[in-house]
């Protein structure tokens, strides 16, 4: 009986954040979801935050959203805790969760290091192609500076 309680489920949970949130208000989301994890009796595996990117459709009226990628041990009773808590949180939009693995031994699993990533930098569509590709972009003032030297 004590061998099956060690043995838990391997999830990961992918929530949305509003896009003016700063990095702190962000990581304070993060310590939430963090010590509703360490309460239930999980591990937290790593979080990974991959930053601010644009949505598919507008998400409560917004187009882009912070994405934040939770990887944690745990049972399905602390995911349902976990996602009753980002239900209440003003600042999630959505989150999903998904069960990765069963019977997992904790000890096989390392804790890893926080992740942050970048996201889109720019927010202007097909600007990261064009900068792959290696072309300038003309903004509209240089646009009309070019138009006057010709003329």
């Amino acid at each position: 009986m004590a061998e099956a309680q060690k043995r838990l489920r391997e999830y990961e949970t992918v929530f949305l954040v509003k896009p003016d949130l700063t990095d702190d208000q962000v990581d304070k989301l993060k310590e939430r979801v963090r010590n509703i994890v360490s309460r239930e009796g999980g591990k937290v595996i790593r979080f990974t935050i991959w930053g601010k990117k644009r949505t598919m459709y507008p998400i409560a009226k917004q187009p882009r959203a912070i994405y934040v990628h939770s990887h944690y041990l745990g049972n399905a009773k602390m995911v349902a805790e976990i996602e009753r808590n980002l239900r209440n949180f003003d600042e999630v939009s959505r989150y999903l969760s998904v069960k990765i693995a069963d019977e997992v031994d904790p000890e096989t699993r390392p804790v890893q290091e926080d992740v942050r990533m970048a996201g889109d930098v720019d927010e202007r569509p097909g600007s990261a192609e064009r900068e792959f590709r290696g072309e300038e972009e003309i903004g509209p003032e240089s646009a009309e500076d070019e138009a006057a030297e010709e003329a």
